[in-house]
C-alpha cells in the first residue's frame, strides 16, 4: 500500500513542476522592461494601443506584445548620384540626423511599421536631394553649396514630419563631379584669375601713368609759379628804382660817368651849333 502511494507522489511531481513553471512564466510574461531612450509600442493580439510606454518596467497581460522603438537621435548616412540643372552628373555622400516623434510612436508603428528608415527616411532622402540639386546649374552647386543644404534640409523636414519624423540636422558630407566638368571649371578658373591679373597689371599702369603726369604737372605749376614770383620780383625791383631816379640822381650819375668831352653838336631844338671838342672833367664843369 505505502508503495503504491509514493508511487502516485512520484507520478504528480513532474505534473506539479510543470504547473509551477508555467505559473512563474505567465508571472514573467506579466513585466516588460523598456529601455532608456526607447518607447515601447503596446499590441494585443496584433492590435496597436492607442498608448505608448516609456523607459522603465511595465505591467502587461501575458497575451500581449511590447515592441521596442528607438527615439534617441539616429545617424543616417547615404551615398547618391544626382545631375544638375545642366545635365552634370554628381555624386554626394549626404548624412541626416533625425529622431521619431516618442508620443508617436504607436502611429508610426501602425502605419509605416519599425522599419520606418528603410520605407520612409531612404527614398525622401534620395527625392529631396535629386529634386533640389536639378535646380541648380554644376557651377552653382560649387558656389551655392549652403544654398542647397538648406533647401534639402527643408524638403525633408516637411515630408518627414508628415511621417512624425523630426529632422535635427542634416550636411552635405562631400560633393563630387566628372572628371571633364571638374577640368573645365579648372581652366575657367585659371583663365579667370589670367584676365584678373591682366585687368590689376592695367590698372597699375594706368594708377602710375596719372601718378606720373600728376608729378610732371606739379613741377610745371611749380615752374610756372616759379617764374611769375621771379617777373613779379623783377617788377617790383625796377619799379622801386624807377621810384629812387630822381633828376638829381640822374645828374649826379651822369657827371659820375662822363668821360669829360662835350658833345660836338648842341641844339636848342631849332638850331644846331658845332661846338669843337674840348677835352675836361666833371669838376670843370659848373654846378647848376
Amino acid at each position: 500500500m505505502k508503495n503504491e502511494k509514493k508511487s502516485v507522489r512520484f507520478a504528480a511531481l513532474p505534473a506539479f513542476i510543470a504547473v509551477i513553471v508555467i505559473a512563474a512564466l505567465l508571472v514573467i510574461n506579466c513585466f516588460t522592461q523598456v529601455p532608456t531612450g526607447h518607447t515601447g509600442v503596446l499590441t494585443t493580439f496584433g492590435r496597436v494601443a492607442d498608448y505608448t510606454l516609456d523607459s522603465g518596467i511595465h505591467m502587461k497581460a501575458p497575451w500581449q506584445k511590447v515592441i521596442k522603438m528607438d527615439n534617441r537621435i539616429q545617424r543616417a548616412t547615404e551615398n547618391l548620384s544626382c545631375f544638375s540643372s545642366d545635365i552634370q552628373e554628381v555624386t554626394m555622400v549626404y548624412t541626416l540626423n533625425y529622431q521619431i516623434s516618442s508620443k508617436d510612436a504607436m502611429t508610426i508603428y501602425r502605419t509605416i511599421g519599425s522599419d520606418y528608415y528603410t520605407k520612409i527616411i531612404v527614398p525622401t532622402v534620395q527625392e529631396a536631394v535629386k529634386v533640389c540639386t536639378a535646380k541648380y546649374t554644376a557651377e552653382e552647386l560649387v558656389s551655392e553649396r549652403t544654398a542647397l543644404a538648406m533647401a534639402i534640409e527643408q524638403s525633408l523636414s516637411e515630408k518627414l514630419t508628415g511621417y512624425n519624423i523630426m529632422v535635427n540636422s542634416t550636411a552635405i558630407e562631400n560633393m563630387d563631379f566628372t572628371d571633364a566638368f571638374t577640368n573645365a571649371v579648372e581652366a575657367k578658373q585659371v583663365a579667370q584669375q589670367n584676365k584678373l591679373k591682366a585687368e590689376t597689371e592695367a590698372q597699375q599702369k594706368v594708377i602710375e601713368a596719372k601718378a606720373a603726369a600728376d608729378v610732371k604737372q606739379i613741377e610745371a605749376d611749380a615752374e610756372a609759379y616759379r617764374l611769375v614770383k621771379k617777373a613779379e620780383a623783377e617788377a617790383e625791383a625796377y619799379r622801386l628804382i624807377s621810384e629812387s631816379l630822381t633828376d638829381k640822381v640822374l645828374s649826379k650819375m651822369y657827371y659820375d660817368n662822363w668821360d669829360g668831352k662835350l658833345p660836338g653838336v648842341i641844339t636848342d631844338g631849332s638850331t644846331l651849333l658845332n661846338i669843337p671838342a674840348v677835352s675836361g672833367n666833371a669838376a670843370d664843369v659848373p654846378a647848376e
